[in-house]
């Protein structure tokens, strides 16, 4: 038996640090890390010792023979990743950093935000240094994305904040809600009791298309959509119009996959999320059967990463439709597949999708590649895009 990485893997590598064998990859300390979408177990070495399994704070690594039916899929891909990246020679376990020295006297640092960066930079900091932290956040609760962005149907994910328990009960931490940097305390205020000070407040603002249109009731950012089914008391009293039967979301990166499931899935299945009751009343009412999402460029180079792809599958009345015709490959993209097993497996998952019948009844995720508006229509609201 060995240990499998499966979907909800968050990339953070405590496992990697634990593994006595080194088997998972790739580590941070390799290349591949940086455009890793998930890290993988490599079965012919795992000595199934479970290390993994307890480090891991999204839950996302499993013995081999307690997958369920959904999940068998990763078995194959952890293995798939040793074929394209075979051991070296000489391969030694990984010698753990030693902490630096403590004896450098004590160091103040003030963290603005309480995302999850904010709770990696304050995690580092306690493990390593002889420090103290003060967190400060506007929100009356921690964790930014982790509460506010990741999706209610993605509990495993949102159990990373498990890992940041640790620095909370720590005495030399301490976390201040609902405070405003620049409205209940000043930037020199914060300097002036401090050796340093961290802004992790993450992106407030969304990036514009750019088209006509644009601005019309009916076009939404997605960081509203997003914040308002989860809660977040700045969106929690929008509304949205969802009287259509067909919605379009421009880009198909992991938000976008987020919210085009959000839109089909059945909403009996919501309800046992942590969704927010104002969204699940509203998507109770909502006449949506059909969602397409639009890529600029082709399955080869769609920005959502394969295990988010591959869990739309297993929606429960929901068909995934791709075009044959979007699956024709540019020698650029045809050479990606060839070099990379991401991007092979990519193209691949595709392609059974594109394969699968439509059935009738069925609410419907439709991907269309190499395509991106050029303008919004609608005079008084959104009507259609062009």
């Amino acid at each position: 038996m060995s240990y499998v990485i499966t979907q909800t893997c968050c990339n953070d590598a405590s496992c990697v640090a634990v593994c006595p064998v080194n088997c998972i990859h790739p580590s941070p300390d390799e290349p591949e890390f940086a455009t890793a979408e998930m890290l993988h177990i490599d079965p012919k070495t795992c000595i199934d010792c479970g290390a993994c399994a307890d480090a891991c704070p999204v839950e996302a690594i499993l013995p081999d023979d307690k997958l369920d039916p959904s999940q068998m899929r990763f078995a194959e891909i952890n293995a798939a990743w040793y074929e394209d990246h075979p051991a070296p020679e000489g391969w030694k376990p990984l010698v753990p950093t030693p902490a630096p020295p403590r004896d450098r006297g004590t160091l103040r640092v003030a963290i603005v935000g309480a995302g999850p960066a904010a709770c990696y930079a304050a995690q580092e900091l306690l493990e390593r240094s002889e420090v103290e932290v003060e967190m400060f956040d506007r929100l009356p609760t921690p964790f930014g994305l982790v509460r506010a962005g990741v999706a209610p149907d993605h509990p495993g994910t949102k159990a990373v904040t498990e890992s940041f328990e640790w620095s909370f009960r720590r005495e030399e931490f301490a976390l201040h809600l609902a405070t405003e940097v620049g409205r209940d305390i000043t930037h020199a205020e914060l300097l002036e009791h401090h050796h340093a000070v961290i802004y992790a407040t993450g992106a407030s603002s969304d990036r514009r298309l750019g088209v006509a249109g644009e601005d019309l009731p009916g076009s939404h950012a997605a960081t509203e959509f997003v914040a308002w089914y989860n809660g977040h008391p700045d969106y929690a009293d929008r509304t949205f119009d969802l009287s259509g039967e067909r919605a379009v979301i421009v880009g198909n990166g992991n938000v976008a996959l987020d919210v085009a499931r959000i839109l089909t899935m059945d909403v009996d299945e919501l309800a046992r999320t942590d969704i927010a009751d104002h969204a699940l009343t509203a998507l109770r009412k909502s006449n949506i059967r059909e969602v397409v999402l639009l890529g600029r460029r082709g399955p080869a180079q769609a920005a959502y990463s394969n295990p988010e792809f591959l869990a739309l599958g297993d929606l429960t009345g929901v068909d995934v439709v791709v075009d044959d015709a979007d699956l024709e490959l540019d020698p650029v993209s045809a050479r990606a597949v060839e070099e990379d097993a991401a991007t092979a497996l990519r193209v691949r998952l595709a392609s059974e999708y594109a394969g699968r019948p439509v059935r009738p009844g069925h609410r419907r995720i439709v991907f269309r590649y190499l395509a991106a508006p050029s303008e919004l229509l609608g005079d008084d609201h959104v009507t259609g895009v062009r």
